[in-house]
């Protein structure tokens, strides 16, 4: 696993994402990196953070070399990447 910046490059801290209804959301980018080639981004918004909740996304570069994020569909895929984060974010106490 390699921490990234590509979203936060682009973007600053802070994305906004559009729901099927076209209502904007301000997410917070909490993290960004890859496993292998394939990049993740970690996101909060502040519902998300009222109830202690994130959302994990994949992000792909289109051909025109925007970024996107997708939705992680492989229920292993997610709990893997979920368990980076958690270790990334609560690292295990060292005896």
């Amino acid at each position: 696993m390699k921490e990234t910046n590509q979203l936060r490059s682009q973007y600053g801290d802070d994305i906004i994402l559009y729901d099927e209804q076209d209502e904007s959301t301000v997410y917070r980018i909490l993290a960004e990196f890859k496993l292998g080639e394939q990049g993740y981004a970690v996101i909060q918004s502040d519902e998300l953070k009222k109830e202690e909740e994130v959302a994990i996304f994949k992000v792909s570069v289109k051909q025109d070399g925007e970024l996107e994020l997708e939705t992680i569909e492989d229920d292993d895929e997610w709990e893997t990447v979920s368990e980076l984060y958690d270790e990334m974010t609560f690292p295990a106490d060292i005896e």
